[in-house]
């Protein structure tokens, strides 16, 4: 029996059709599920709706369920239909009527919604987390490497000097990019849409505002349909947000594996990080960056499959969003897992050193010659001219030394720079008062 059916039952083909996925991942929502209801519970006193003794007792069930959770005792009985469901069931098993008062002003559409928010919230800090982590690291490498010369190529091709200091940097001042993108997602993820309903409100004097302190969010969804609408929308932007992340790791994945191809030789790890080969005994293949750049090619795929979900969808629920889930939540995961793995290797990273004394990579050095030109007072596309035909005739003998001031150079990686970007955007998100309300709500 489920809390909104009257006598009638589904049928099982139906029943197993709509639920689909929902308790694997209603499971990952139950701690906010709890963090919601006693929220909503504080506010449902405060308007008379609860006396302070109901309020009392339901806060005690609802920690109860609270230590269940953090004790990985609770479970989604066989025939509940959702973690809602559970919650709700237990509070009246164990404490009577009043656990079938908790739900009164607010429907199932809000407290999917608001459990939703909590559990983002908590994800994305996660995430940020372990893109920090990343981040740490590969600013150590900029500081370590950053004399170490290499080949910059554009058009896949030998280009100018480049320095693993700048290649490691440019991939950290991504990950700050990428995490404002993070923030803007935050900041939809971050608001409070209990008390929306169904989408259209309550007749009961709900106190929006008082569940929004008490829950740390920022602010609160004012209109109850865009609260409603607002599913969708945030996985929308969480999902372009994984995108960028997953971008960037790719970006890293697909240089390291070129780079360790024994043409170029630019970088190595340990012969227990790398894969061999069932037939030929020489191998050691970059397994781990293929499959990084696999899964987050797979992510990027993420705003695509949510944008064609939300397709043509009107104003209001649809139970088309609860399939929401099944992209957004393994992504965080799969996300999180290949940040933990992309540093576990970057620890572990060994650079070659004076690649560039090669003469191979001679031409590399035909731009600083033109530049050296030009600093002595020929014009530009003179100098141009005259590093070329030396080049043609074969009588090109570059100097090898690199002088780059400027900043975000070669020699002027601007790290400090760098650094204070990413900080700056960490600092704007609002974890402490997140922390401080949920910890009242448990006190």
């Amino acid at each position: 029996m489920k809390l909104w059916q009257k006598n009638t039952s589904s049928e099982k083909e139906v029943e197993r059709f709509t639920i689909g996925r929902d308790p694997e991942f209603d499971i990952l929502l139950a701690p906010f599920d709890v963090l919601g209801s006693l929220a909503h519970a504080e506010m449902l006193e405060s308007i008379g709706l609860l006396t302070s003794e109901e309020l009392k007792t339901l806060q005690t069930g609802l920690k109860e369920i609270w230590q269940e959770i953090e004790a990985g005792t609770f479970r989604i009985d066989e025939g509940v239909e959702d973690v809602h469901s559970q919650v709700e069931f237990l509070l009246t098993e164990r404490y009577g009527a009043v656990g079938k008062k908790l739900h009164s002003g607010r429907s199932r559409n809000d407290q999917v919604l608001v459990d939703l928010k909590l559990y983002y919230r908590h994800r994305i800090r996660e995430i940020l987390q372990r893109a920090e982590g990343l981040f740490n690291c590969l600013m150590a490498l900029a500081e370590k490497h950053r004399g170490d010369l290499m080949p910059g190529y554009t058009h896949t091709q030998l280009a100018m000097p480049s320095s693993f200091g700048l290649w490691f940097g440019g991939l950290a001042e991504s990950l700050v990019e990428d995490m404002q993108l993070w923030n803007a997602a935050f900041s939809l993820v971050n608001q409070n849409p209990l008390g929306s309903a169904a989408g259209y409100g309550s007749s009961f004097p709900l106190n929006r505002t008082l569940t929004t302190q008490l829950l740390g969010f920022s602010d609160l969804h004012y209109n109850v349909i865009n609260a409603q609408n607002s599913r969708g929308k945030t996985e929308k932007f969480i999902a372009f947000a994984v995108a960028a992340l997953a971008g960037t790791l790719n970006k890293l994945s697909a240089d390291v594996i070129q780079f360790m191809n024994p043409h170029f030789g630019f970088v190595g790890f340990p012969d227990e990080l790398t894969t061999g080969s069932s037939i030929m005994p020489h191998k050691k293949n970059p397994d781990v960056f293929e499959l990084l750049r696999a899964k987050t090619n797979q992510l990027q795929s993420s705003p695509q499959t949510v944008m064609m979900q939300l397709t043509n969808m009107t104003t209001g629920y649809h139970r088309d969003l609860q399939l929401l889930k099944e992209t957004i939540f393994p992504d965080l995961e799969t996300l999180a897992d290949c940040l933990d793995m992309a540093v576990f290797m970057l620890e572990h990273i060994r650079v070659k050193k004076n690649i560039l004394k090669d003469p191979f990579y001679a031409y590399l050095f035909s731009v600083e010659e033109v530049n050296k030109l030009v600093l002595a007072g020929i014009p530009f596309r003179d100098a141009y001219k005259k590093v070329g035909l030396d080049i043609e005739a074969g009588n090109f003998e570059p100097e090898t030394n690199v002088n780059h001031t400027h900043e975000g150079s070669i020699g002027n990686l601007c790290l400090d720079q760098i650094r204070g970007k990413m900080q700056a955007v960490l600092h704007s998100f609002s974890f402490e008062e997140i922390d401080r309300s949920q910890a009242s709500l448990l006190k």
